[in-house]
């Protein structure tokens, strides 16, 4: 059977923050190449196209189409910047309590255009992604009768790392989880938190791994190429650079092996909340030198910083998934990663270390960057593993799902 399927999201690449719209992206897609028709809403519009996908602008009306693949040449502005300021999961960050009040009352807004679009628009299902489309979800449901699947990518858990959770935030997490039909968990380490902190019950969650999209090899750019050629090592974390992501601990970790090794530099790629503290707490571990911060980077420049790497580490606190790791192993770069993930539940070719544990993490970099052998070993058949991981197979257990509530 062929669904029609009314998806609400929040970014959508190039214009996204980080996984999150990635994810949607890579969902959407492999849902329209299995046969089905996706109208993917967004709450503004944006300057974006897809071939395979319907586009739809909540503060639009008239975008609202059944069969237009909606092309705008807008400002190239990104949306997560502004006056939002989230980051890729949602989260807000660098705010005053007035924007947090803003992204609250944008979130209601797309709600109720989401109930006006699902009464001009034709649909099976609805499919809602993380917190801030779940009230938009809801609306949908309200007005059309139709079941409701609600996506979580990451959690007010996961955002928090466990500490001081916005209260608002997780009770629309909640709500959205209690009013779906049917939830979806980015993975098992996810639906283990939706369960023990939000005391969803476990046949209601399924959980459904990311999966990943390959892109062709770039050149490396000249002062990491002449960098690698003295013979010199890299260790890279690329994420955003808040609590969530343990960046603090992958710096831990870099000061405990610089002390065994001279010849490492460290690069931590991203942006965040964290990031002046962290560039601080370098100097003050005298390892300032060797620390470098590029800062928030996307498409060929991430494949450049991967390639160039020895080691990717993951060094997350609470991750729900963590696609990066995948992408640094098809770039055949070995990774280190958090057991604290869910992308831990998919890849066996790997170093993993509970994150809070720098001097194991410390060692497991040093391992790899010892043994060259066992780094290449674990990069080979780490990318033969995560080219058999792809976004059909999420949309498989999407389409499960559906037949389960429309049946």
């Amino acid at each position: 059977m062929s669904y029609d399927v009314l998806m609400f999201g929040w970014e959508f690449p190039p214009h996204n923050s980080g996984g999150l719209g990635v994810a949607c992206r890579g969902i959407a897609r492999a849902l329209s190449h299995a046969g089905h028709n996706v109208t993917f809403v967004l709450p503004e519009h944006i300057p974006v196209s897809d071939p395979d996908i319907s586009l739809v602008f909540a503060d639009k009306p008239s975008s609202v189409s059944n069969t237009i693949h909606t092309q705008h040449l807008l400002s190239d502005t990104a949306y997560a910047d502004g006056k939002r300021r989230l980051n890729s999961e949602g989260a807000v960050v660098d705010t005053s309590s007035s924007e947090t009040l803003t992204l609250m009352s944008a979130v209601r807004d797309y709600g109720r255009q989401a109930e006006k679009i699902a009464q001009l628009t034709d649909f099976d299902v609805i499919h809602a992604h993380d917190w801030l489309t779940y009230p938009a979800g809801i609306a949908a449901k309200r007005a059309s009768g139709k079941p409701l699947v609600t996506h979580i990518h990451a959690t007010e858990h996961d955002r928090t790392a466990g500490q001081g959770r916005n209260e608002a935030v997780y009770d629309i997490e909640k709500s959205g989880f209690e009013h779906a039909d049917h939830v979806l968990s980015v993975s098992r380490y996810t639906k283990s938190i939706l369960e023990d902190k939000y005391n969803i019950s476990e046949d209601k969650i399924t959980p459904a791994h990311n999966g990943i999209t390959e892109t062709p090899p770039e050149d490396l750019p000249p002062v990491l190429r002449r960098w690698k050629r003295r013979g010199n090592k890299i260790v890279l974390f690329l994420g955003r650079q808040t609590i969530q992501k343990g960046p603090d601990h992958f710096l831990r970790a870099a000061k405990i092996l610089s002390r065994k090794r001279e010849d490492v530099m460290f690069i931590m790629a991203g942006s965040g909340d964290m990031q002046e503290d962290l560039i601080e707490r370098s100097a003050e571990l005298g390892i300032g030198d060797r620390v470098l911060f590029p800062g928030f980077v996307r498409g060929a420049k991430t494949n450049r910083l991967y390639q160039s790497a020895d080691l990717y580490v993951l060094s997350s606190v609470s991750e729900p998934f963590g696609i990066t790791p995948l992408e640094s192993l098809l770039n055949k770069t070995p990774v280190l990663i958090s057991k604290q993930s869910g992308v831990s539940e998919v890849i066996s070719n790997a170093l993993k270390v509970d994150f809070w544990e720098t001097d194991r993490m410390a060692a497991k970099m040093n391992t790899a960057l010892r043994f060259p052998s066992v780094a290449n070993i674990l990069a080979e058949k780490g990318h033969k593993e995560v080219k058999e991981i792809n976004w059909s197979d999420t949309a498989k257990i999407c389409v499960d799902c559906y037949n389960k509530l429309t049946r």
